[in-house]
């Protein structure tokens, strides 16, 4: 019997402590995307004018792609039309990158 109780214990230990480790999407969001994409998602800074990245709060922007291929730029990086990468693969798991599309996804109008 202790040994079972011990057992679920350290799962609880693992699976909490996993957690933990992970960032919510809007701290990752302010970590990893906002120097470009601003806090507010309007891209208003000097690399989202440089790279003229799209306002994330324009309900068309948001309406233009699903959530799987938001994802996708997020995991693999994006390049412009001329094939330059202009938004680097970012090195998180497809869990966090759902979180970060959420965040995103709330900047909506």
């Amino acid at each position: 019997m202790k040994t079972v109780i011990r057992m679920m214990m350290a799962a609880l230990f693992v699976v909490g402590m996993s957690s933990a480790v992970r960032a919510d999407g809007s701290e990752m969001y302010g970590k990893k995307c906002a120097g470009c994409h601003g806090k507010d998602g309007k891209a208003a800074t000097a690399m989202g004018k440089k790279n003229q990245m799209k306002d994330l709060t324009d309900p068309k922007v948001q309406a233009a792609s699903t959530d799987a291929q938001w994802e996708k730029i997020v995991l693999e990086g994006a390049k412009s039309a001329e094939g330059k990468m202009v938004m680097p693969a970012t090195k998180i798991s497809p869990e966090e990158a759902k979180d970060l599309v959420k965040v995103c996804r709330s900047f909506k109008k």
